[in-house]
């Protein structure tokens, strides 16, 4: 596993880290196999953890939780998002700081997250969704300011919403995030336009989500993919986004390197890219450990390799499905 500086907050972290959302309310998930691909994890090397409260209602915080005090002799880093206080993901242009993330349930979730972590102090909190004209209230700011003061967390960050890299930009130059978490991958290559240069400039991390798209930077979706009515994949991946996800996956397949599959090559189209400070590929079975770290341990891609996947860029605008 190689590790990297976490931005201005200097925690040297897996450049691997664990998705937890898979863990807590999608198919197939079980606490039994969900603790023997954490614990296999931690033993690969993996100190980045990321979870949120909307995880299964907790779940996934509860898990987390006992995975750090049973390895109390490494140093695990959490991080964990506050949901918003409507339920809409993703959050709505106009809809004011106040009825999303008011002061006072704001500090009655990071008290539900320290207590299903089984910590005095969050390492990484953040909203789980995000407008940047929320900057304009300046009860955030002071909201972080107290939170930070006493000790309740370490460091503030934002989740981007989907296909909206854009929309965090004027957070990352205020000052007041210490992280950001947006989706960069093979097909959303548009963070490295405006964001990671603010990033840079700024100090802030990164921490690249959806690493394969929900799945189709796996190679293994087909037009006949379904999932069962209670999965939110299946409410993604509608006839019309299964269709072009399936023909742009399709057409990578072509450039994929002997002896490597299409989801090594997408993990380490990611880790090809300084900027990033961790990617969070969900891992909810032990050879989705074995197989995502080891893309840490083969590097970054050729550079030929690298230039060849840019070409595949896919701009996409947020949808009534893209939450």
């Amino acid at each position: 596993m190689r590790y990297r500086t976490f931005g201005r907050i200097g925690w040297r972290v897996s450049e691997v880290g664990y998705g937890m959302w898979g863990m807590a309310g999608w198919t197939g998930s079980d606490d039994i196999q969900s603790r023997a691909s954490l614990e296999a994890a931690v033993a690969r090397g993996v100190n980045f953890f990321d979870t949120a409260q909307a995880y299964g209602d907790g779940h996934s915080e509860l898990l987390l939780g006992r995975l750090m005090a049973s390895r109390a002799d490494r140093r695990l880093h959490a991080a964990t998002k506050v949901p918003p206080k409507n339920r809409e993901w993703p959050s709505r242009h106009g809809v004011p700081l106040a009825e999303v993330f008011p002061r006072d349930y704001v500090r009655r979730c990071v008290d539900t997250s320290r207590a299903n972590l089984g910590v005095e102090t969050i390492g990484l909190l953040q909203l789980h969704v995000w407008e940047d004209d929320w900057l304009a209230d300046g009860d955030l700011q002071r909201i972080v300011a107290e939170l930070k003061k006493e000790g309740s967390i370490r460091a503030f960050g934002i989740s981007l919403n989907r296909w909206q890299p854009w929309n965090g930009v004027k957070a990352v130059r205020s000052g007041l995030v210490d992280a950001v978490q947006v989706i960069y991958n093979i097909f959303d290559q548009a963070p490295e336009d405006e964001l990671f240069p603010a990033c840079r400039e700024h100090g802030v991390a990164i921490i690249a989500r959806v690493p394969f798209d929900e799945g189709s930077l796996t190679g293994s979706l087909t037009l006949d993919s379904k999932w069962p009515p209670d999965d939110w994949r299946g409410t993604y991946f509608v006839p019309e986004n299964l269709a072009a996800s399936v023909a742009h996956a399709d057409a990578l397949k072509p450039l994929i390197p002997p002896g490597m599959t299409m989801a090594e090559m997408a993990l380490r189209f990611i880790l090809s890219n300084p900027d990033v400070g961790t990617v969070i590929p969900g891992m909810r079975r032990t050879e989705n450990v074995e197989a995502n770290t080891a893309a840490s341990d083969a590097g970054p891609l050729p550079p030929e390799l690298v230039a060849k996947l840019r070409r595949h860029r896919w701009n996409r605008k947020p949808t009534d499905w893209s939450q």
